[in-house]
């Protein structure tokens, strides 16, 4: 007992959040438990600490950690953050994350959106964080070893962020791992599809050669397709394959004039920026879209000289995907946004784009997402001028190479979804290329799951 205190405290199970802070703060010796019979999952407290069950489907997490799609435990990390123990820190979040400093560069952090910190002033800034200690760790890495080597291989397509987690996952089991990229760079879509004032591409690289050095081989320039017969695998020499080709293709805007010289797709322009190619843009440049492409696409516009840049998009501020942060930076930077302006078609003079008609729209009631549905406002169209106008309105995958693969209406991949494993045997699939266009963090933890379920199968 604590000198002074009259009576022990007490654990209110149905408010507590599992943060453990109260547990490891107390003076007092322990902290005595309240619960039903019902609560007793949460586990037994003794002597001032929480001995949780195993099963994890039973016991709740943290808030901020059953936020995070890999359920990376922040609470810890940022604790030993607080004492200074650095390298233990970035120990704690490497042991699921194999991508911590990318992470830290353009993670869109549920975790803060979940911090329980928000309710007294503001969240912690967990992915800011990481990357100090991600940085830190820069010249003081230390390489992982596998297991045992297996005798199985396995082939990773794709090298983005659920291609490189699967790879890494798989390697530390004892498998070898070989990654083929389409493209003549490796990191996918982190690589050609992110700025690089967004993600310095030495710290991409970094973490790149980390895996590598786990025993990955990787080879750039290196499509792959199916056949469509079944036969691919067997043919291929592999045991396994997993599938993540991203979805590097853009979603068009069907409206007249779509074709004109002078209108970009969103994630073609980026892609053409980010492997060293001449792009230029012209003076006055409308970008059209609300999501994060369409952010990076306008603030790329600027850097490369256009002297004003505008951003048309069908919802309001509220309703955008984009990361809030990457927002209200562009337009700290110039980017004139428009909200709830949508193109009907495109102007052109010659063949070559010189503007185009919008009308302004309302918000109706939400649609299937959730989201508040753009209805036109009849009557209410204008037209603007552009020399160069850049679409960014969705992706989609490319279907060329998946012959014989099961795919949605949307053209995304159809798996098991506890296996990730396609109608194929033996070959799995993750990422974008079977959700959707998505967040990073979701890729990882989908290739994370690929991995063991990949083990689970060559057993």
């Amino acid at each position: 007992m604590v000198e002074g205190r009259t009576h022990r405290p007490v654990i209110h199970a149905t408010k507590c959040h599992s943060c453990d802070v109260c547990l490891r703060g107390c003076p007092a010796e322990f902290i005595q438990e309240y619960r039903t019979e019902e609560e007793s999952l949460r586990g037994t407290l003794y002597r001032g600490k929480l001995a949780f069950q195993k099963s994890q489907d039973k016991i709740p997490l943290p808030p901020c950690q059953q936020a995070c799609p890999i359920h990376q435990d922040a609470r810890g990390y940022v604790a030993l953050i607080a004492k200074g123990k650095f390298k233990e820190a970035l120990d704690l979040v490497r042991e699921v994350n194999p991508l911590p400093a990318v992470c830290g560069f353009i993670c869109h952090h549920p975790c803060e959106e979940a911090c329980l910190r928000e309710d007294v002033d503001h969240s912690v800034p967990i992915r800011l964080l990481k990357r100090f200690i991600a940085e830190y760790g820069r010249e003081r890495k230390e390489v992982k070893k596998g297991s045992k080597k297996k005798k199985q291989t396995i082939l990773v397509v794709g090298s983005g962020p659920a291609g490189l987690a699967c790879a890494n996952d798989l390697c530390l089991m004892g498998f070898k791992v070989t990654i083929f990229e389409a493209l003549p760079v490796l990191g996918g879509m982190l690589r050609v599809g992110i700025p690089e004032f967004r993600l310095p591409r030495e710290v991409l690289q970094m973490e790149i050669e980390a895996i590598r050095e786990l025993g990955v081989e990787m080879k750039t320039d290196h499509f792959f397709r199916f056949d469509g017969n079944g036969r691919t695998l067997k043919r291929s020499g592999f045991d396994a394959i997993f599938l993540s080709m991203g979805a590097h293709r853009s979603s068009t805007l069907n409206v007249p004039g779509e074709s004109l010289r002078g209108i970009f797709p969103g994630v073609e322009f980026l892609r053409e920026i980010n492997l060293g190619k001449q792009v230029e843009t012209g003076k006055k440049v409308a970008v059209i879209g609300g999501g994060n492409v369409a952010i990076d696409v306008a603030r790329s516009a600027l850097r490369l000289g256009a002297k004003k840049v505008d951003l048309y998009y069908r919802r309001s501020k509220k309703e955008m995907p984009a990361i809030p942060e990457e927002v209200d930076e562009a337009i700290r930077e110039g980017v004139n946004i428009h909200f709830l302006t949508a193109p009907v078609r495109m102007i052109g003079k010659n063949g070559k784009v010189v503007g185009m008609e919008c009308i302004r729209m309302r918000l109706g009631e939400p649609d299937e997402k959730g989201r508040r549905k753009p209805i036109p406002i009849q009557g209410s169209n204008f037209k603007v001028d552009a020399e160069m106008i850049i679409a960014a309105v969705g992706q989609k995958v490319d279907p060329k190479p998946l012959k014989g693969l099961d795919m949605n209406p949307d053209g995304t991949i159809r798996v098991d979804s506890k296996t990730g494993q396609t109608n194929l045997k033996g070959v799995f699939a993750g990422g974008d290329m079977v959700t959707g266009p998505g967040w990073a963090i979701d890729a990882i933890a989908s290739g994370k799951k690929a991995a063991k379920s990949i083990e689970e199968y060559l057993k």
